[in-house]
């Protein structure tokens, strides 16, 4: 089964193109101006990356495996060298799918993965490093739950992405407040991606979000607090097999895991 997915991913990445995004939503074509280099390769505990967040220290980066892994994060650096393991406490990895970072250290574990459709209730944890603790927040879906693997924090709130499994190929945005409770959410904006979204990341400056699929990377403005949609940037391929982790080394450029252990990095030129 699992050569199956393989083979399925590999042809839809070698024929995954920018083209559609270019028409539907005028994304600019930015494949000139990236580089993609492979730099490392990840420590063997962390066989199934699916998500990325920034460490305390620069150049070093937290992940997880993906659904029925252990409960814990792995720190690493550019190389791939494991540095650290954390067990998140009171936490279970049903399906854990992405990370990001909060402006205070603390990590939050996007345990809302929902393949099968199968799951009404979902968890983020807030994991704090330093004190080795962690809180939960708890949210359902206004509608019908999607299936999700990506988010980033951003200004005291937690945005989250469908995967877009669906013929439509809308993808849509809820916004969550990054609160401990329980919540319900609804989308808050839409658009047509004829790829499926597997991780999100914002710069430093919060002034760019990216969405990695499978086969590319898209990448849009924002204006302060309006994260939304209406200002697609720029796309280009980046077709690096099962491509599950994104996250920004600076304003421009981008670090890149895929779940055959590469560790990629993305450079603005």
């Amino acid at each position: 089964m699992n050569k199956l997915i393989y083979l399925w991913l590999a042809v839809k990445t070698v024929f995954c193109t920018c083209q559609p995004d270019h028409r539907t939503n005028d994304f600019k074509k930015v494949k000139a101006h990236y580089k993609n280099s492979k730099i490392g390769k990840l420590p063997a505990v962390a066989s199934e990356s699916s998500g990325l967040a920034n460490g305390k220290q620069p150049g070093t980066f937290w992940t997880h495996n993906d659904s029925g892994g252990k409960p814990e994060l792995y720190l690493f650096d550019l190389s791939g060298k494991l540095l650290d393991t954390k067990a998140v406490p009171n936490s279970k990895n049903i399906d854990w799918e992405d990370l990001t970072r909060d402006d205070k250290g603390n990590i939050y574990v996007g345990d809302f993965g929902n393949n099968t459709s199968h799951r009404s209730a979902f968890d983020i944890y807030r994991f704090d490093p330093e004190r080795n603790a962690s809180e939960r927040i708890t949210f359902r879906y206004q509608r019908t739950p999607p299936d999700c693997e990506s988010f980033f924090y951003h200004r005291g709130s937690l945005y989250l992405f469908s995967k877009n499994w669906g013929k439509d190929k809308w993808v849509k945005m809820y916004r969550l407040p990054a609160e401990t409770g329980d919540h319900t959410i609804a989308a808050s904006d839409s658009i047509r991606i004829n790829a499926q979204v597997t991780s999100a990341a914002i710069s430093p400056d919060g002034k760019t979000f990216a969405l990695l699929t499978y086969g590319k990377v898209l990448l849009f403005e924002t204006a302060g607090d309006n994260i939304d949609f209406s200002k697609p940037k720029g796309c280009f391929r980046f077709s690096r097999k099962q491509t599950e982790a994104i996250a920004f080394l600076n304003n421009t450029d981008m670090l890149i895991t895929n779940e055959q252990g590469g560790v990629y990095r993305t450079t603005f030129r």
